[in-house]
């Protein structure tokens, strides 16, 4: 490896007396590539895998000759540019020159450059637009261990384009971690396994290399080890009593422990401190508090929206100790110099989605055993380190292994709307790491259906391939472009650029207003967010030119909603309508009748404005601008909804940003959720009746309703059975005798079985259509029912010939010796009970029997009152026994009747 670019990257690191331990590991890198043309290079943190395997790669590519450009993936832009920073000051040059990078809406290289970091994203739209990928030699996947959505899809579209188009291509999936058994799998071309499946053990990390098979053989495991610094473990756990995180939400006294714990650590032990925390908002109220408790050292900030000029100071030594407080960043490649302790807040920031509602969002979590290694590893780079750990030694021992696979939780929309235009709907045939989860599938197919993204069979429609081209979010991608014809470029670019994660969001003071907002930032009330949301308003507009240069003008709304130029509200709601038509939402009163504000959102979810909304107490005129503030909510007012969330046990969503919009505009953005049935239903419940209508609606929002005159009967019928079945049979009032009869069937069913019918009410519901046949074909409400003849309709159950029998197997009345007669109860069917006077029975020697004799009827004995005496159900032991006794008390109690000695003289 004399010669060429690692050989002058190793010559500087000799320089500064580094010594980078994958250094060892890139000869049996190269030999693998040249055998196999891809590998698994697995190099813990520090190692120097992300320094220099690019550059070796890019000297092997230039004696083998042919393409010679190496791209390397980085999951985040501030690792690209500290990436290729890094590489390029090894070589004394300039970004831009040997060692260039691109991210969304930046790009620095040239014509002599030969290795060109770029996001992960960034390589999907490049494999989208050109699978072959012309002028790349090879592709090195970095930190493949996370497991992002796009990492898994980069290496499965790779995989795919060099099995069919680019054998030449050499890729090398970079992992920190040992065990990632699916990113083998997939790195060999294999299909994803069976969820079900156990998997494989995972390599020995001792070993120097491991061959993982597949479809397309074996794949070699090259193996770094890193020199081992000792590392102390220190819990610092918090006071008991703290809030778990919920949503975003973190318990300020769980950062106020954290910089606590920070100033100790600043006190206790040398080198700068690298603070690690789930997101911006707490890593600037931690910042803010240990800039406070300690000016004598240097506070920095590090997450991905932290200005390029902070950044590269936070990834630079300073002239003092340094304090880095940094997102989830601080675990991928990037190396901050000077740290040697790390401060772990054990939170992790993962994508959740409510699939059912179609909510994305955030969530604040535990974090995992291997990502608390992760950020731990960065304090023993550079010599002995310690982290403290904000949690307890207990509490350790209960973290996940590793963190979830982005795929298993995230929303997949952008991903299924790739791999459809990929050519591969739902990723079939592709070798991914994990098989995408069916109900997620399912979910994001619904949602790029709706907006006209996805044919029936999951393919992308022309408006779907535009969209992906844009490199946004399907829902942000078909807003720009739709709205672009609607609005104007400018305008739909600038409300795009506001509503894109990388947008600066609301404006201070804005609340739940997207068009405050969007006002603020046109003024420049705030200069650092309106600059950075012109540069991506620009952005955008590019986006917009070159889509118009691929093709026509792509069909779709747009003509519908003209003349909106210069009405804000108008503008806005459009927008966000077309990025999000199932959050568009139509105001109504809260469910208890207060005073909270709610929406009916089109997707079905019910949603409620916060207290002091911009939009609580508001009403809007038709064009959807509001009229007034304060004057009582209006039940017909529209707005669209740019973010919301749920609370957690919350079944309705919070409306966090939206703009209002009128009912004509809803309708066009969410035109393919607009429809106009015929609705016949039971409606109410238990109590409820048929409602039969003609309806219009958009999603679950019912724009207008009119009464079906002549609803279809096989739909009444269905409606009525529905009802049935929520009601039970006291919708039908059935009569005394009715179910005196249900309960004699029901004898006979009990004692004879087959072929007397089951009248249970559970079956008589069931099979309402048969029995009940001729009333449901004549009733069209609940009223029709009542008035139903159920004994007539029980009737048709009985059985020919032996309907001619019941009388005689379920007698309805009994002959008594007395000559009286008694109706039998056959509430319980198999024991049906007779209740008598004790003389209206004198002279029977035994108990009666139904049912073909097969049931003894139980007689409840009474006395002349009516008061009981006895119950049997063998009354010849009865007057054997007993009644010689109750015939001594009785006798005298009512001389006047019979009490014989002998009951069965006559």
């Amino acid at each position: 490896m004399s010669g060429g670019l690692l050989a002058t990257a190793l010559a500087a690191l000799s320089r500064d007396g580094v010594d980078l331990p994958a250094a060892a590991a890139l000869p049996e890198l190269l030999a693998a590539l040249g055998g196999a043309g891809r590998a698994l290079l697995v190099a813990p943190p520090g190692t120097g895998k992300t320094t220099l395997a690019p550059l070796a790669l890019a000297d092997a590519l230039a004696e083998r000759g042919g393409p010679g450009r190496v791209v390397v993936t980085e999951p985040r832009r501030v690792a690209v540019r500290a990436a290729a920073g890094r590489m390029a000051a090894l070589l004394g040059e300039d970004v831009g020159g040997a060692v260039g990078y691109a991210v969304r809406g930046e790009r620095r290289t040239s014509a002599r450059t030969r290795v060109e970091v770029v996001t992960t994203g960034l390589l999907l739209r490049r494999l989208q637009a050109d699978p072959e990928l012309p002028g790349t030699g090879a592709v090195l996947l970095d930190e493949v261990h996370e497991r992002a959505l796009d990492a898994d899809l980069a290496l499965a579209l790779v995989v795919d384009a060099r099995a069919v188009l680019r054998p030449d291509l050499w890729l090398v999936a970079a992992s920190a971690t040992p065990d990632q058994a699916a990113l083998r799998r997939a790195l060999a071309g294999a299909p994803p396994p069976d969820p079900s499946a156990p998997d494989p053990s995972p390599p020995d990390p001792s070993a120097s290399s491991e061959v993982a098979d597949g479809a397309a053989g074996p794949v070699p495991v090259v193996v770094a080890t890193a020199p081992v610094h000792p590392l102390a473990v220190v819990h610092d756990p918090p006071p008991p009593g703290l809030d778990p995180p919920q949503g975003l939400r973190v318990d300020p006294r769980l950062l106020e422990h954290v910089a606590a714990a920070t100033a100790r650590a600043l006190d206790a032990h040398p080198g700068d401190v690298l603070v690690v925390l789930p997101g911006a908002r707490e890593i600037a109220r931690v910042q803010a508090r240990l800039r406070a408790a300690r000016p004598d050292v240097d506070v920095l900030a590090l997450h991905g929206r932290t200005p390029r000029a902070e950044q590269d100071r936070a990834l630079r030594p300073g002239p003092r100790r340094r304090v880095v407080v940094a997102s989830a960043v601080a675990e991928s490649s990037l190396t901050v110099p000077g740290v040697r302790v790390v401060v772990d807040a054990g939170l992790a920031r993962v994508p959740r989605t409510d699939h059912a509602r179609g909510l994305a969002g955030l969530d604040t979590v535990r974090v995992s055993r291997a990502s608390a290694e992760q950020r731990a590893g960065r304090a023993a780079r550079e010599g002995p380190g310690v982290v403290v750990r904000c949690w307890s030694a207990a509490d350790d021992a209960r973290l996940p292994p590793r963190p979830e696979p982005e795929v298993a939780t995230a929303d997949l929309a952008g991903a299924l709307l790739a791999l459809a235009c990929w050519g591969s709907p739902r990723g079939e045939g592709l070798a991914l790491p994990d098989p995408l989860p069916a109900g997620a599938v399912a979910a994001a197919e619904r949602a790029l259906g709706d907006r006209g993204l996805l044919d029936a069979a999951g393919r992308a429609t022309p408006l779907g391939r535009e969209v992906a081209g844009t490199g946004l979010d399907p829902r942000l991608g078909r807003a720009l472009l739709l709205g672009a014809r609607a609005v104007g470029s400018r305008a739909a670019a600038e409300v795009v650029a506001l509503l894109s994660e990388d947008g600066p969001g609301g404006g201070a003071g804005a609340g739940d207003d997207l068009v405050a907002a969007w006002r603020a930032l046109r003024r420049g009330d705030d200069a650092a967010r309106s600059a950075a949301w012109r540069r991506e308003v620009e952005r955008l507009r590019g986006s917009l030119r070159s889509a118009a240069d691929r093709r026509p003008t792509t069909a779709g709304p747009g003509s519908g909603a003209g003349g909106l130029a210069g009405d804000d509200e108008a503008v806005a709601g459009l927008v966000v309508a077309l990025a999000h038509p199932e959050r568009v939402g139509r105001r109504r009163r809260g469910a208890d009748g207060g005073e909270r504000d709610e929406l009916l959102l089109v997707g079905g979810t019910g949603a409620w404005l916060v207290p002091g909304s911009a939009w609580s107490g508001s009403s809007w005129s038709r064009s959807g601008a509001p009229t007034g503030r304060g004057d009582g909510p209006a039940p017909d007012g529209w707005l669209a909804v740019a973010r919301l969330d749920r609370p957690l046990g919350s079944a309705d969503a919070v409306v966090r940003l939206a703009a209002p919009v009128s009912e004509d505009a809803a309708r066009l953005a969410a035109a393919p959720l607009l429809e106009t049935e015929e609705e016949v239903a039971w409606v109410g419940g238990a109590g409820g009746d048929v409602r039969a209508r003609r309806v219009e609606r958009l999603g679950a929002v019912v724009l207008a309703e009119a009464p079906l005159t002549d609803p279809p009967p096989e739909a009444l019928q269905a409606a009525l059975l529905d009802g049935l079945g929520r009601a039970g049979l006291a919708l039908l009032a059935p009569s005394d005798a009715a179910e005196r009869l249900r309960l004699r069937l029901a004898a006979l069913g009990a004692a004879l079985g087959e072929p007397w019918p089951d009248v249970s009410p559970e079956a008589l519901v069931a099979g309402a259509a048969g029995w009940l046949g001729p009333e449901l074909a004549a009733a069209r409400r609940r009223s029709d029912l009542a008035r139903t003849d159920v004994a007539t309709a029980l009737r048709r159950l009985l059985p020919w010939p032996q309907a001619s029998r019941l009388d005689e197997l379920a007698p309805e009345r009994l002959a008594l010796p007395s000559g009286r007669t008694a109706r039998l109860d056959y509430a319980d069917p198999l024991a049906p009970v007779l209740a008598v006077r004790l003389q209206d029975v004198l002279g029977w020697q035994d108990a009666p029997r139904v049912a073909d004799g097969r049931t003894a009827v139980v007689v409840h004995l009474l006395s002349p009152a009516g008061r009981p005496l006895a119950v049997t159900g063998d009354l010849a032991s009865f007057w054997r026994g007993p009644y010689a006794q109750v015939r001594a008390e009785m006798r005298g109690r009512y001389p006047k009747h019979a009490w014989p000695e002998d009951p069965l003289a006559r």
